[in-house]
């Protein structure tokens, strides 16, 4: 069956059929993309981090400028502190 023809089908479906249509596709496409990711990134996150985060530790440790807002770790953060942003961002 072709895409063009799939589509067509689809218009035949009520809203509630191609939604369940979507959610099994979705499905399908997840099982697929963890059939094709290599094991040792499905589990091994945590470690993967960890060991980019020892990488990084004499560069956190030797240059005072990638913590320089640690020293505001201590101080609370209020709501009432908070700024509002008083520009809006132009629209499309």
């Amino acid at each position: 069956m072709q895409y063009a023809e799939i589509l067509e089908e689809g218009k035949k479906l009520t809203l509630t059929e191609r939604l369940t249509l979507v959610e099994a596709v979705v499905q399908l496409m997840r099982e697929e993309l963890q059939q094709l990711e290599p094991p040792s990134t499905r589990g091994g996150k945590a470690r993967q981090l960890a060991a980019a985060a020892r990488m990084l530790r004499a560069d956190y440790a030797e240059d005072s400028a990638l913590t320089s807002f640690t020293a505001l770790d201590s101080e609370d953060l209020h709501e009432d502190s908070i700024v509002p942003m008083t520009r809006t961002l132009p629209r499309d």
